[in-house]
């Protein structure tokens, strides 16, 4: 999928402050910051006539992927309006962080008629989406009548390419059982920290050795293309150093973060094996000095983009995450998100529940375009990428 290579050389320690310094050339030539960014010249028209600001709206709104609260759902709830309306995806949680009741899930029966409802309301190809990983990172598990699985770490402790592959399909026949087709995995982060919040202390990297990363994510990505399944490469630039959570806290990661964890995601990229990239809200002053990676033009466009040649979509982190809404505010997230060119935004409605929440963002986007920073021809750029990521009729 990708028209440029990486020399393996950029990656390796010897040239580790060479490429730095590229990127910090990058940095100093193509501003990150809010203000410098607005000034780019419009390629699109803002919206004029209620038509356009309404087709407009389905656009962003087909960008969008939303949790909610509920094992069942009807006509008049909001999920299933703003899906009728154009909503691009879903997100399926077991538990509500909130309440810590029951969320989507509680039995195969149960989550395969809520899915089958949200899907006959979208007008579209809906994406339906979970972080289904192995191990304690499960959304689907025995709990709620599913197999138990396990995690990245244990897969990759045994690295059997016969033993990944079967682990793997049985994680993908959960998924195609109810009808999800976007799972946000493999993680593809090098456990550098074994003691990470994050990754390490809840056994989500297959390895400290980027070639068994490669490898196991390699089969976990074949098995869910095999049965139709989209996949997403987490977390860019990689989180593997990272000490703490980003769902809860702000998160740096400048002193740790080592280029070797660029390695899985530049050699997918090269072996055709990305469907998506989710990209990380941890702070890496090592590529830019002010951002976080999700946020960071620097990272998102430059880096992943430009020097890796990736071409395909690229996916946020939970935007009401704490480690960006706490500094930056929730419709500023979403501006600098997108100006930093993420295509699909991804609300988990976990960390703070909003009924609104869509409305809320195709009010912020539209704005953005009728003040000029962004464009709507941008916009049109991440619904064809999305598109990608959409299941076949």
């Amino acid at each position: 999928m990708n028209s440029v290579r990486v020399p393996r050389r950029l990656l390796l320690a010897g040239a580790g402050s060479a490429a730095v310094a590229a990127l910090a050339g990058c940095q100093s030539s193509t501003a990150t910051g809010p203000s410098a960014r607005s000034t780019t010249p419009s390629t699109g028209s803002p919206p004029g006539s209620a038509g356009d600001e309404a087709r407009l709206r389905r656009k962003v709104a087909s960008l969008l992927v939303v949790g909610f609260r509920g094992e069942r759902v009807n006509g008049n709830d909001w999920i299933v309006k703003a899906v009728r309306e154009g909503l691009g995806g879903v997100i399926l949680f077991d538990q509500d962080l909130e309440t810590r009741s029951v969320r989507n899930i509680r039995s195969p029966a149960q989550v395969t008629a809520l899915v089958k409802t949200l899907k006959e309301a979208s007008p579209g190809r809906l994406i339906v989406s979970i972080d289904q990983e192995g191990g304690r990172t499960s959304r689907l598990k025995p709990s709620n009548g599913f197999p138990a699985t396990k995690s990245q770490a244990e897969i990759g402790a045994e690295n059997s390419p016969p033993a990944t592959r079967e682990w793997a399909r049985g994680l993908v026949a959960s998924l195609t059982e109810i009808g999800v087709n976007l799972n946000y995995a493999p993680v593809v982060d090098v456990n550098i920290n074994p003691e990470s919040r994050a990754i390490g202390k809840l056994d989500r990297s297959f390895s400290a050795d980027p070639d068994v990363v490669v490898s196991n994510a390699s089969e976990e990505i074949r098995a869910h293309r095999a049965a139709g399944v989209k996949t997403s490469l987490k977390h860019f630039p990689g989180s593997g150093s990272a000490a703490g959570n980003t769902d809860f806290e702000v998160v740096d990661v400048s002193s740790t973060w080592q280029r070797t964890e660029l390695e899985p995601f530049q050699r997918l990229i090269e072996a055709g094996l990305g469907d998506s990239i989710m990209v990380a809200h941890v702070l890496n002053r090592q590529l830019d000095p002010t951002y976080p990676a999700s946020l960071s033009r620097a990272v998102v466009t430059d880096l992943l983009r430009g020097r890796l040649g990736w071409q395909g979509p690229v996916v946020s982190d939970d935007m009401q995450a704490v480690a960006i809404t706490r500094r930056h505010g929730s419709s500023e997230a979403v501006a600098l998100g997108l100006q930093a060119g993420l295509d699909l935004l991804v609300f988990a409605n976990q960390q703070v529940y909003d009924p609104d929440i869509v409305n809320k963002t195709l009010d912020t986007v539209v704005g953005l375009i009728r003040s000029g920073r962004l464009t709507e021809a941008r916009i049109d750029q991440s619904v064809a990428r999305v598109d990608t990521l959409r299941p076949k009729r």
